[in-house]
């Protein structure tokens, strides 16, 4: 299938000619820096132009969220960088933001607030999953009809947010085969890499987290695993690695799929 290219939208070019973007699509630091994970920022970049959503990115002007720094402890780097993201989205008017990180999104909606930045922050996923129910965004289902697909649930969209339907619809969209590992939902287990366990090398024990959540997908045999979060695409793709399932079972973002589906 021939590769499509599309113009991203930048927050400073609108805005030098008087535009204003319905949407901040934040893209993150997975997204922008991590080769695996800018194929998911595409993917969602393309179906946000395929609905024809008036959006932007900050592109030159984007830096992190500051999570790691908090969640490592580092909370004078966390406020630095926050107050750094709230003088921009200030400067650029802005109300909403779209996010493909689970982090990104936990901190922009629960914890800048604290620090004065109100926003509607919505998940990538809440989106899609809006999209379909209007009828807006039509899937084809032939495309992933009969694979079994699994879905991982992110702790920070899950546990800390509550957004599991979400998911599951947007997945059910795109196959008849979505099967749950038996740890799922509020009792899914962690990758193994959130609150800045991606930063520093293991602990002692006699296995790692990855490892073991790896095994709970390897129990149900399925072809896909679903994604919706950089720390779990990057910690459930090793871990198949691991198990040397490569060629069996791959491991896609639900953005991926639903662009798949739509042939982007």
């Amino acid at each position: 299938m021939e590769t499509v290219k599309i113009e991203i939208p930048v927050m400073a070019d609108l805005f030098a000619r008087g535009e204003k973007p319905e949407y901040l699509f934040w893209v993150g630091c997975a997204g922008a820096y991590d080769d695996r994970y800018k194929k998911v920022a595409g993917a969602f970049a393309k179906i946000l132009t395929h609905l024809k959503v008036s959006f932007a990115v900050l592109g030159k002007e984007e830096t992190c969220t500051g999570d790691p720094a908090r969640r490592a402890g580092n909370e004078m780097l966390y406020q630095m960088q926050a107050f750094q993201n709230i003088e921009i989205f200030k400067m650029y008017e802005v109300e909403k933001i779209i996010t493909i990180c689970p982090h990104c999104y936990n901190i922009f909606k629960n914890e800048y607030p604290d620090l004065g930045g109100h926003y509607e922050v919505i998940s990538y996923v809440e989106f899609l999953d809006k999209q379909i129910a209007n009828g807006k965004l039509k899937l084809n289902l032939s495309k992933f009809a009969n694979d079994r697909i699994t879905y991982h649930d992110p702790c920070y969209l899950g546990r800390a947010n509550g957004i599991y339907d979400d998911p599951r619809r947007v997945l059910r969209a795109l196959t008849t085969n979505l099967i749950e590992m038996d740890r799922n939902r509020s009792f899914a287990l962690c990758c193994g890499a959130g609150g800045g366990q991606m930063f520093k090398e293991a602990e002692k024990g006699e296995k790692e987290v990855f490892i073991e959540r790896t095994e709970d997908a390897l129990k149900i045999n399925p072809q896909i695993i679903a994604t919706s979060c950089p720390f779990c695409m990057t910690m459930m793709t090793d871990g198949i690695k691991y198990k040397n399932k490569e060629e069996e079972i791959k491991n896609y973002d639900i953005a991926e799929l639903v662009a798949l589906s739509l042939g982007l």
